[in-house]
This record gives structure tokens, sequence and C-alpha cells, in this order.
């Protein structure tokens, strides 16, 4: 009985493989199979499936499946199904706008592609953050401690939150929940020639984050404190640590894991 020729199991040349044969034939290895059944891998099982998501719905339902199915869960969804029909909007109303365009300062949530996440504050004068039209704001990035954590984040995963509250006058918070896009200060200017050209001290964005809002509504005022601004004397320009508080928490000379690694 003739044996079976052995398939070749690469692409060398054809001296090379015929070698590769011969020394399979002597050396009485089983020759690899010319093909090799695929394992058979369970189905993913998919998730509780979201109470709102069969029901028609002209545009995304406000919210998120967890959100969705924890209302379900503890009975609450005619209480959130209100709060989104009288309050969450898909873009910022007239009042809305006014009250970003005389905000301080706001709270920015990120998180990475893999849901790691951020926060962080950002500040500057009233009106800092622009806002460009009904479904776009704006806010500028300046040379910071070069860490990069929420561009960073953005860079992976556009969507961010942003809270703006007003402590002193009206004691009420803004969310605005969207998609955000880094965009370089000279390309922005070129669409929006409108954008301030004097700032803070004299300091230029060197970017911006963009946001396409998602959601808009309103935080309560229930447990929102009243706070009196005061003024401070800051020492801008400073190198000098402890006026920037930045060793506060004394954190320097720690070991950190990452420190045996390079070592």
């Amino acid at each position: 009985m003739t044996e079976a020729p052995l398939p070749p199991t690469g692409t060398a040349p054809a001296d090379y493989l015929e070698l590769e044969l011969a020394d399979s034939r002597e050396s009485g290895r089983e020759a690899p199979p010319e093909s090799v059944p695929t394992q058979q891998i369970a189905p993913v099982q998919p998730g509780p499936a979201d109470p709102f998501a069969g029901r028609e719905q002209p545009v995304r339902f406000p919210g998120s499946s967890g959100e969705h199915l924890l209302q379900s869960a503890y009975s609450t969804e005619r209480r959130a199904k209100r709060f989104y029909d009288d309050q969450v909007l898909d873009h910022l109303n007239p009042r809305m706008k006014e009250f970003v365009g005389r905000m301080d300062m706001a709270f920015l949530a990120t998180s990475d592609a893999s849901g790691e996440c951020d926060s962080s504050l950002r500040a500057g004068p009233s009106g800092f953050i622009e806002v460009l039209d009904d479904r776009h704001l704006a806010y500028p990035e300046y040379r910071g401690n070069g860490v990069m954590a929420s561009l960073g984040n953005i860079s992976e995963n556009p969507h961010v939150g942003i809270l703006m509250v007003d402590f002193v006058t009206e004691i009420i918070g803004l969310h605005v929940n969207g998609k955000a896009r880094i965009v370089e200060d000279p390309d922005l200017r070129a669409i929006h020639p409108a954008l301030p050209s004097e700032f803070e001290r004299g300091r230029i964005p060197e970017r911006w984050v963009v946001v396409q809002v998602e959601e808009a509504y309103i935080h309560c005022r229930k447990h929102i404190p009243r706070m009196e601004p005061v003024s401070r004397q800051r020492s801008w320009g400073t190198d000098d640590n402890k006026r920037k508080g930045g060793d506060y928490f004394a954190a320097k000379g720690t070991p950190r894991p990452w420190h045996a690694q390079n070592a």
C-alpha cells in the first residue's frame, strides 16, 4: 500500500519542503491533518433586556439600560418617566445657555475605553465655557501638569458628563452629558471666529474640548449648599510648591508599585 503524501506544513521553497516531508516519514511523526475542526464556543449570553428598548421611540430614550432596569426593579418607572418628560432635553434651551454663560467652574467626568473613571474640575472667569449653539459647547484646555487625564480618556471614549452648579445665587445645577472631541485652538477659531481672544492673565488655550449635547437637565437645589464668594490672593506663575499646594497630601516620596518595575 502506497503511503499517502504528507501535506506541507509551511511556505518554504520546494526543496526545503521535500526535506521536511522526508524527515517526517523517517521519524514516524504523524502528519498534521488537512483541516482542524473548529472548536465550538458557546454563544455569549446577552445581559438583561432594557425594559424600555422594545417600546416604539422616535429617538433614543433618555438614560442608560442600567437606569431603566433598576427603575423597573424598584418600581420608580413612573417618577423617572415624569422627570425625563419634564426636565431632560437633547439640547440647550435659552435659559440653560444663559446659565452656562455665567458659570465660573464645572465638574467633569470621563472614563477610558475600559470604563475606568476620572473626575476633574475646570474653572475660569464667568462664561469660560462657550456655548457654540443649541447643541454644542466648548471649554478651553491650558498648559497644566502634563498628565492629560481627561483628554486621554476622551481620546479613547468620547462620552463625558459635565455638572455646573450655582452655589451663590440661584442654588441650582445643570447636567450636560454628551460626546466630546478635542480641537486645536486655531482649528476651532477658523470655524467659530467669535471665540474670545483675550483671556485671564493673557493665557491662550492650547486646545478646546467641544461637546455635542445629548442630555441636558436640572440638578435640584435640595442638597446644594449655599456659598459666599470671598476674595483671595493667588500666586499666579509661582513655582513655590507650598503656595501651589503641590504636595498638600504629603504623597511625594511614597514608594509606588511602578517604581520597582522601572528599577
